[in-house]
């Protein structure tokens, strides 16, 4: 630890309590982030900052030096997590934190244990010739995507700061350094349990798993196989998780999975994005050549990845390698199904049926075909069946929708006739439709404009304007109306970026 990072250690911001780096040392490696010329405080989320204990005042006073990693706050005990991962299919089996340092963990007002990670605060023992760092539009994209995710009730880590470096990045061109500071349930991905099993280290898979049992899934020492339990928690909560990220257009755009958490939290926000025109085969990654990650394909990906991590519990869940096998494709194969009913649960909520009938799946699947066929914008279209379902008048606003104005009259009978058998008043059903269809997403040309505008101005009012809309997704805000709509053909935003 260099002496600039061990003056002036602030004691009172930070209540750490750090559990991970009392894993075996292999697990990590011991880092201290690495100072940065001139840091400025461009954001520090406050209100999350308050809910997990910090003192905010010293935050605001001591941000920018503790968030840019020039000084080390009182009790951290910063390191790089070690891991490995399938990366479009390609399994590598050393990654690791090769630009994230994690300074400690924090136990929130509720009892809840958080990581709290600095991102390209320098180089690790991971960065494979990597230079640690973060250019300050992904960093921006970051935040605004994480809080955006939070405000829609979908699991996801979180942005607590983000500071400028004073110091340039150099990518295809030379850009403003910034550091990001994530708060996560953890940092425990599939990744880091294929780091271990890739070198034949049962004990190590079993001292993971286990730590991840008392961090996650307390309830599960008590299981009868508390590794095959585990296994079936975490598929549950990734297919909840999934079938969240469609129900609003969420496309991740690099579910590798040394970038699937185990606690079932959206992590990484690279080259991500949320879909204007629905189109079931949407990729946004500049880096997914053959569609990979496409929308549709994350459910699929996600069972993928679920296996990956089975394989690396095999000789937990049973010494018997057979048995073993057949009792994690159980697993593997119940995730399909696990998927379907949390997905086709929030499409009923999302076209207002409260019952379940048989005809539910057709009725949903002929409007995403309608909405395909006919260009509708995915968010846009939910929103405005939202106001329909409680007033006529909307009929039209609806209709516009699609390129054909007339050509949404026949779902729209089926729709009011299911309706119709439905236990929800008008009144009930709109409230519960507007909870659930939001009016604002992080539209993507609207996240350029403010990343464009802090790069090239150094002007971070866009930036500050979405983050306030993006705060309340399932209200109105007149005054923001313009937020709403989709991108003009010449601001639509193709291929998104990972920064890296």
């Amino acid at each position: 630890m260099t002496s600039a990072l061990q003056k002036n250690r602030p004691g009172a911001a930070f209540p750490f309590d750090n559990s991970y780096v009392g894993l075996p040392q292999h697990f990590f490696a011991p880092q201290a982030p690495t100072p940065v010329a001139e840091p400025w405080l461009i954001k520090l989320n406050e209100a999350l900052a308050a809910e997990l204990g910090l003192d905010v005042e010293a935050l605001r006073r001591d941000g920018a030096a503790i968030f840019s990693g020039n000084l080390l706050p009182e009790g951290a005990e910063p390191l790089a997590m070690a891991y490995a991962g399938h990366q479009f299919g390609g399994f590598s089996p050393q990654l690791g934190d090769g630009r994230a340092i994690l300074l400690g963990e924090v136990v929130d007002r509720s009892g809840k244990r958080y990581d709290i990670q600095l991102k390209g605060a320098g180089p690790t023992p991971f960065s494979r010739r990597g230079d640690g760092r973060a250019a300050i539009g992904p960093v921006l994209r970051e935040y605004i995507i994480s809080e955006a995710m939070f405000a829609l009730g979908i699991p996801a880590t979180r942005a607590l700061a983000a500071v400028t470096t004073g110091e340039p990045v150099y990518r295809e061109e030379v850009l403003p350094g910034a550091v990001f500071t994530r708060v996560a349930a953890s940092h425990v991905r599939v990744g880091t349990f294929q780091y271990f099993a890739a070198r034949g280290d049962t004990d190590g898979v079993r001292a993971l798993a286990d730590y991840v049992i008392d961090r996650h899934y307390p309830a599960l020492k008590e299981s009868e196989n508390p590794y095959l339990s585990l296994f079936e928690a975490v598929s549950e909560r990734q297919a909840a998780l999934i079938a969240r990220w469609l129900h609003v257009g969420f496309i991740h755009g690099v579910m590798n999975t040394d970038n699937m958490a185990v606690s079932g939290e959206t992590i990484d926000f690279g080259p991500c994005a949320f879909m204007d025109t629905y189109d079931p085969a949407t990729v946004f990654s500049s880096i997914d050549q053959h569609g990979r990650y496409a929308y549709n394909n994350q459910p699929g990906i996600a069972q993928w990845n679920i296996a990956r991590l089975g394989e690396t519990l095999l000789p937990l869940i049973d010494a018997e390698p057979d048995s073993a096998v057949d009792k994690a494709n159980v697993v593997i194969k119940s995730y399909g199904e696990r998927f379907q009913a949390h997905w086709l649960a929030g499409m009923r909520e999302k076209i207002g049926l409260a019952g379940e009938e048989d005809g539910d799946l057709e009725l949903v699947q002929a409007l995403l075909s309608l909405m395909q066929a006919q260009g509708a914008d995915f968010t846009l279209t939910f929103r405005r069946l939202s106001d329909l379902a409680g007033d006529d008048v909307a009929a039209p606003a609806f209709a516009a929708s699609f390129r054909e104005a007339d050509a949404c009259g026949p779902w729209l009978t089926q729709w009011r006739e299911r309706l119709s058998r439905d236990p929800q008043t008008a009144t009930e059903r709109t409230i519960a439709m507007r909870g659930v269809n939001p009016a604002f997403i992080p539209r993507n040309h609207r996240v350029e404009q403010a990343i464009k505008a802090a790069v090239e101005d150094g002007d971070f009012s866009l930036f500050e304007a979405l983050l306030s809309v993006l705060s309340k997704p399932y209200e109105d805000q007149p005054g923001f109306a313009a937020y709403r709509e989709p991108p003009k053909p010449d601001e639509r935003v193709l291929a998104t970026f990972c920064g890296t």
